[in-house]
């Protein structure tokens, strides 16, 4: 949970319901996503507090429940101190590519609402209503519904921010998490802003806040009421501008509907750094394989196989090789991710951290496959989508090639999507 996520949350709005009249902008945010896609499988844990991450010495909490939340845990944090502020949650290693089926699902129930989403991650997204009024009603009813039809589908939640520009309308949704609805008016919108700390606003990070304080600035009210020639002779013209414009509710922005993911990588920081080629390449065909299962997933393939390789002194360096065909296959990604490694000529370099991207991506139903000379239609596609079926059914972990078998618990894996 980061600063801007321990606002307080309103209590129940009194009176008739807040006036959504030119509120046509919604920020939908999924409740402890990968904690609650996870007991969807382990409702044992509903109750109790879970954590999502690795296991490893260098690794960090992914997700937590509000049960782990209640006692200081949050994302981000490292895992060694989550597991002593609370011993006795129960740690889950992440399965990205379920989160990504859900997450995918998810958005296409948006979409089925208006064709204006904007994800901002696998648990986030913006939506422009403004079009889908007349057949669903007001906004606050689109996001009624848009909560139900997640509920029964999914089975999970989210809360939902209304307003009349994204930046209200993100705020509005993390003050009323979790399982909640916030709509804030167009006229209550100053009201709404200025009792939050200066730390809400969008683009103050920690060094713009301690600035902000030492001039004595600590709500948004009080930056409401500093005169703009100020804010930008401390800040810059640009940045006091936009301190300025958001204490006061102005954020142009539009939502704008966004193609698929540019990228889609994995990477692992070891607990130890090593220089064990052997065993690197082990984690690339880890990685590769988690990369290709998120491809097929998602319905892409790629191009462009890069890999990435951060060495003990935190030096990091960078290969990519495109390939003459786009691909989804996990074979193909090792073994291209393999000879940029070797290429790279540390193979006695210690490494502390390796990752593979597959880059330019392409819906797969518009690339068209060429077989590779003599490789047979029931080939590699065939095998690697035998093991998504066997994977959906009885989890990653059921199945996976035999290098991988043999139980590793020196690192902290972490999924990423451009």
């Amino acid at each position: 949970m980061s600063r801007k996520q321990q606002l307080p949350r309103p209590g129940p709005q009194p009176g008739p319901p807040a006036d959504d009249t030119g509120c046509s902008i919604l920020h939908v945010d999924m409740d402890a996503f990968f904690v609650s896609v996870e007991l969807l499988d382990k409702p044992e844990l509903r109750g109790k507090p879970v954590v999502v991450g690795g296991v490893g010495g260098r690794s960090v909490v992914a997700a937590a429940s509000y049960e782990a939340r209640a006692y200081g845990v949050h994302s981000a944090m490292p895992m060694t101190r989550a597991r002593r502020l609370c011993p006795q949650a129960v740690v889950l290693p992440p399965e990205h590519d379920k989160y990504a089926r859900v997450s995918a699902s998810v958005m296409e129930i948006f979409r089925t609402i208006t064709p204006l989403v904007e994800p901002l991650a696998l648990d986030e997204a913006f939506l422009d209503v403004s079009g889908a009024r007349r057949l669903l009603g007001p906004p606050a009813q689109i996001a009624r519904l848009i909560r139900e039809r997640v509920a029964e589908q999914q089975g999970i939640t989210c809360s939902v921010g209304v307003a009349a520009t994204k930046f209200v309308a993100k705020l509005a949704s993390t003050r009323c998490k979790p399982d909640g609805l916030l709509v804030v008016p167009v006229d209550g919108v100053v009201p709404f802003l200025h009792a939050l700390p200066v730390a809400a606003l969008w683009g103050v990070g920690e060094r713009t806040e301690e600035h902000l304080t030492r001039l004595g600035l600590r709500t948004v009210a009080d930056i409401a009421q500093t005169p703009p020639q100020v804010l930008r002779r401390e800040f810059g013209s640009a940045l006091g501008a936009h301190l300025h414009d958001l204490s006061r509710g102005r954020d142009p922005r539009p939502v704008v509907a966004t193609s698929p993911d540019k990228s889609i990588g994995a990477e692992e920081t070891f607990e130890h750094d090593i220089d064990d080629a052997a065993a690197i390449r082990r984690e690339l065909l880890r990685l590769s394989e988690r990369v290709g299962a998120r491809l097929r997933a998602g319905g892409h393939v790629g191009r462009t196989v890069s890999v990435k390789l951060r060495m003990a002194n935190f030096t990091t360096i960078t290969r990519s090789r495109t390939l003459r065909e786009p691909t989804d296959l996990a074979h193909v990604i090792y073994t291209t991710a393999c000879g940029l490694y070797e290429a790279a000529g540390l193979d006695r370099i210690r490494l502390r951290l390796v990752g593979v991207r597959v880059e330019n991506l392409t819906p797969a139903d518009e690339a068209a496959h060429q077989l590779a000379l003599g490789e047979p239609e029931t080939g590699w596609h065939e095998a690697e989508r035998a093991m998504d079926r066997v994977a959906r059914r009885f989890g990653r972990g059921a199945i996976g090639p035999a290098a991988l078998v043999r139980p590793d618990e020196t690192k902290n894996v972490s999924d990423q999507s451009e």
